[in-house]
């Protein structure tokens, strides 16, 4: 019976961390410190003033609130303390520098907790806690709890499930497998990993709320890190980012090894190795199966999408699936955004480069500068580019090229400078939120959310997805499924125009370079982009794909989209781009038709010296 309970709660606590960590990548080492949150909470909104109780215990607040509302109230406590922890821990922080930062506020808190006898009442805690089922046959209590935790658990499950899953459990494990190839299809990731920590932190509210209340006691020395460890260690062993996994992982590991050795016999010689010896079983366990099998006992499950037949493949700008007998085309699928609005100058001093006269230039960048300690990268470069067309950026390596293009789309910081896109000073704009107004770029090396399928890299690129809300997490199936099935149509064609249809369930991290490639061209494109940023998109492609994707760039183009094309294959550029731009030193150094560039002797001298 007590071992069921221990189960009940810990399995609460592995699934909220298991949304942290295994699901949206937050190796959240302070994790237990909610844990312990939700149990004083708890003991706090029951126990009364301590004058009530003879005052040999010190603590805060003292309620006597009904239990229900108590257990409620401590879960959702520690769900504002799990958003407080991610702010400290999780603002574009490196992943091994938020683990430090989440050990050291877990050290910090069990530290502070110990010391303060007016807050917490130290070391020695508090008793005397409530049960909240006081009222119930003592004979009886104990196998009611484990009904009530159960109950809970049941339902913890089935929301853990709207969270885990669809089109918000899809975006959080893109997030964990490439954070900036995310941002680069718009995903606010400190958005979203601030709500899962939110999330889990309500788990682990409950199951300290639940513990609590069954033993009756509450002490610091019971809630340090190494118990996030064992948290941690159920979530490898079990299945990462698997719900049904981690209820296999917390029965094995909390559960059968950490309290099971509490019932063998003392050795006479050591006494002091049957207490530790559940965390020696666990620690090599926990490397054996990161060794040998990361994936855990039950490995995350691999989606498959199925489009229907008799949809169509031509989809409106919200993903819902157009009237059937629709053509098929490139541009249809995209569903490229309408076009800017016609030029305002907005105090901008460069007029439309010569090839979009007539149009209206979508993006003028003016003086930017980006500096590496003494190396000016970029130095005041100063640029248009047309409306619906291609233009080319080419310059010798370290000319500036790729840094101009992290400059634009929001990656790197300017140090000085202007960005201007369709009328709007987007210079200060985060990431993410330049990819939402159409600015979309890819990287000089592929970047793929390996663990996802390919079908998965495009779907969660969509946006304006209904299940990726707070709402369609709530809602469920019934306010986003017709919309998803709009997308994985629109998914499922954009592979076949690729050529990719038959790669559509692999995972992305077993494609083959060129593969990779395409697929991260794919995956910008499925946003909608009014701006694409190719950052040398033919590089390892195979002639075939090459031509493909010159094809598509034409077609696309033609429909209204305007696309930068950084690309060291200049035949390429001459065969693509009206207007081309040259860089060297970090600075502009001509503009003009590629047979014309060809001529002058300031881009000849960059080519050769570099």
């Amino acid at each position: 019976m007590v071992l069921l309970v221990y189960l009940g709660t810990d399995l609460l606590a592995a699934w909220g961390l298991n949304l942290e960590f295994g699901v949206a990548g937050v190796v959240n080492f302070a994790y237990i410190v909610l844990v312990a949150a939700g149990a004083y909470f708890y003991a706090v909104f029951t126990l009364g003033s301590p004058a009530a109780s003879g005052g040999f215990q010190q603590y805060i607040i003292g309620l006597k609130l009904p239990v229900v509302l108590a257990i409620v109230a401590a879960a959702l406590i520690c769900g504002v303390l799990g958003c407080l922890i991610g702010v400290t821990g999780l603002k574009r922080l490196r992943a091994d520098y938020q683990a430090m930062v989440m050990l050291v506020i877990s050290i910090l808190a069990t530290t502070v907790i110990g010391a303060d006898t007016g807050l917490f009442d130290g070391n020695a805690g508090l008793s005397l806690i409530p049960n909240p089922l006081a009222s119930v046959d003592p004979a009886r209590r104990g196998w009611y709890y484990v009904a009530v935790v159960a109950v809970v658990c049941v339902l913890g499950y089935l929301a853990l499930r709207r969270f885990t899953t669809g089109p918000f459990g899809r975006v959080l494990r893109a997030v964990r497998e490439d954070e900036d190839a995310a941002i680069a299809v718009g995903k606010n990731v400190v958005g979203l990993r601030l709500a899962v920590q939110a999330v889990g932190g309500v788990y682990a509210g409950l199951s300290g709320a639940l513990l609590a209340g069954f033993i009756g006691g509450w002490s610091p020395s019971s809630w340090e890190y190494v118990e996030t460890l064992a948290l941690l260690t159920a979530i490898i062993v079990g299945g990462l980012g698997n719900d049904a996994g981690v209820l296999l992982g917390t029965a094995i590991v909390p559960v059968l090894i950490l309290q099971g050795v509490q019932f063998l016999p003392q050795i006479k010689s050591a006494p002091q190795l049957a207490d530790e010896l559940g965390w020696i079983i666990l620690g090599v366990l926990t490397i054996a199966f990161v060794f040998s099998r990361p994936q855990g006992l039950i490995p995350e499950r691999r989606p498959r999408y199925r489009p229907k037949p008799a949809q169509a493949t031509e989809l409106g700008p919200a993903g819902e699936p157009a009237p059937a007998g629709a053509t098929v085309d490139l541009a249809s699928i995209v569903a490229i955004r309408p076009a800017p609005r016609l030029w305002s100058d907005h105090g901008h001093p460069h007029p439309p480069s010569p090839a979009g006269v007539g149009q209206a230039p979508i993006l003028a960048v003016d003086g930017l500068r980006r500096q590496y300690g003494g190396v000016r990268a970029v130095d005041g470069a100063s640029f248009t580019i047309a409306a619906g067309g291609i233009t080319g950026l080419i310059g010798p390596n370290g000319a500036g090229k790729s840094t101009v293009l992290g400059l634009i789309s929001g990656f790197l910081r300017l140090d000085g400078g202007t960005i201007v896109f369709d009328g709007r000073d987007v210079s200060r704009l985060p990431a993410h939120r330049r990819s939402r107004l159409g600015i979309v770029r890819t990287f000089q090396l592929p970047r793929e959310f390996r663990a996802l399928t390919t079908i998965e890299n495009l779907l969660v690129a969509a946006p304006h997805q209904r299940g990726e809300s707070l709402a369609g997490v709530a809602a469920g199936r019934r306010l986003w499924r017709r919309q998803e099935e709009g997308l994985v149509e629109r998914a499922t064609a954009l592979l076949a125009l690729f050529g990719m249809a038959d790669k559509a369930d692999q995972r992305a991290g077993q494609l083959s370079g060129g593969q990779k490639r395409m697929l991260e061209v794919m995956r910008a494109l499925i946003t909608g982009p009014r701006l694409l940023l190719l950052d040398e998109p033919m590089a390892g492609l195979a002639p075939a794909l090459a031509e493909r994707l010159e094809a598509a760039c034409r077609q696309l183009a033609d429909n209204g989209l305007s696309i930068l094309l950084v690309e060291h294959e200049l035949r390429a550029v001459e065969r693509l781009c009206e207007q081309v731009v040259v860089m060297a030193q970090g600075k502009v150094i001509s503009e003009g038709r590629m047979a014309e560039l060809r001529t002058r002797k300031e881009v000849q001298d960059a080519y050769v010296v570099g």
